[in-house]
């Protein structure tokens, strides 16, 4: 089989050569997720030449809907592609691909308010609203995505005498340090809580928000070999729509 390999890959079939590639990416990049509605990936090579046996290739490029990160992070849609990437040949007639060296790619992801709401229901999730600097844990979130970047949270608080305090405040999220997600300027909306328990929901509100501020960061998704940095993101009705880079330091599954 090794040398039926090589004896394609030394042929000037650029077609073939191209196709071999596109299948071992795919299986690579399915390797992060474990659920995937669609994936495609495709590999550039120069026109008439067959340079992945050069060790070349002039860029890569996937994109997928309907994927889902550990079985609970859904992401609607992601894509990402890259300028030309040197791989190593040798890896490739073992049927892997190899970069010669780490590489970025423009990388774009679309979570949906759906999607945002479910991931919240997830047991790592709900441990993390349990972590706050006062005795009170967090369950039922519930985020509505609002124009301009706005977020409106809902939410239930118990507090350690067992007490349920209801939450509702107003957010804008943006990006800290090209990774992490920062929920500033809260505003409670005073007038859907309860005179009796206004303060207390008050009080609340702004655990919630330091609860949240310490939990959103990307290098706890931990994507095999890729590492995410974020430049923009921007509510558009119900979706949230990120934009940034991808480090690839090696390909998913092959590292």
């Amino acid at each position: 089989m090794f040398t039926g390999v090589q004896n394609r890959l030394n042929q000037p079939d650029q077609s073939w050569g191209e196709n071999l590639l596109n299948a071992v990416a795919t299986a690579g990049i399915r390797h992060l997720f474990s659920q995937c509605e669609a994936l495609e990936v495709a590999i550039a090579l120069p026109p008439h030449s067959w340079s992945g046996s050069q060790g070349r290739i002039d860029g890569l490029r996937v994109s997928g809907r309907g994927l889902e990160i550990q079985r609970r992070f859904p992401i609607a849609e992601m894509s990402f592609s890259t300028d030309a990437v040197a791989i190593d040949y040798m890896a490739l007639l073992s049927g892997k691909i190899k970069l010669a060296q780490p590489t970025q790619a423009v990388a774009q992801v679309v979570l949906t308010e759906e999607g945002i709401n479910r991931a919240f229901q997830a047991d790592l999730v709900t441990k993390k609203l349990s972590s706050s600097t006062i005795p009170m844990t967090f369950s039922e979130v519930e985020v509505q995505l609002q124009p301009q970047n706005q977020l409106r949270i809902f939410a239930k608080a118990r507090s350690s005498h067992g007490d349920t305090v209801p939450v509702c405040l107003n957010t804008t999220i943006s990006i800290e340090q090209r990774r992490r997600l920062r929920f500033s300027h809260p505003h409670v909306e005073a007038e859907l809580i309860p005179e009796p328990l206004r303060e207390l929901s008050q009080t609340a509100s702004m655990a919630l928000v330091e609860v949240l501020n310490r939990m959103v960061d990307l290098d706890q998704f931990n994507l095999d070999g890729i590492t995410m940095r974020l430049n923009r993101l921007e509510t558009q009705g119900k979706q949230l729509m990120f934009s940034g880079y991808a480090q690839i330091n090696h390909f998913p599954g092959q590292g």
